[in-house]
């Protein structure tokens, strides 16, 4: 069907579809819930496969930027390794390609919370966030990626909320929206 069109995103994505695919049917087979594990940072950019890594019943860390996830398993391994340490310390990646790192696509964690932080929690918009010291070209990716894959988030399961500004039923934007785009 694709003939000879190269490889790409909707390759990757069948990947993740599948396995979303399978674990929800294990767990509908045992009456259980499917955790889902996508991140704040994960979430608000759209970095995610809809019906793949974004299925599930609950999203445990849907509220939890992609630092905070870090701090908690350091955390958790404070007194003893629960969580492996060669996880925690390995490049994130959605391994969906090989060599592939979330650093590909998406500004590194730490300034990509900071940003998504600013404009999510604090309701800043793009001119004061370059204001306070971010390369407007990487404030202005961040912003359009939030914008642009809210269709994802109205699809997305239920989120756990931890903070004052969690995805969800609290923050609805319309899916067609051109403002900061």
């Amino acid at each position: 069907m694709y003939g000879d069109l190269p490889f790409n995103v909707a390759e990757e994505n069948i990947q993740a579809r599948s396995r979303g695919n399978l674990l929800m049917a294990v767990a509908n087979k045992f009456g259980q819930i499917l955790l889902n594990t996508t991140n704040k940072s994960e979430c608000a950019t759209g970095y995610g496969t809809l019906y793949g890594d974004m299925a599930g019943g609950i999203a445990v860390l849907g509220d939890v930027y992609k630092m905070q996830v870090y701090a908690l398993a350091h955390y958790i391994n404070r007194e003893s390794e629960i969580i492996p340490t060669n996880i925690i310390q390995k490049a994130p990646s959605a391994e969906l390609r090989p060599n592939q790192k979330d650093s590909d696509s998406l500004p590194d964690y730490p300034v990509l919370d900071a940003i998504l932080y600013q404009y999510i929690e604090q309701r800043k918009g793009p001119s004061e966030i370059v204001a306070m010291g971010y390369e407007q070209a990487i404030v202005e990716r961040a912003l359009k990626l939030v914008n642009t894959n809210e269709y994802k988030r109205n699809q997305f399961c239920p989120i756990i909320r931890v903070s004052p500004k969690a995805f969800g039923v609290g923050r609805r934007v319309p899916i067609v929206a051109k403002y900061l785009s």
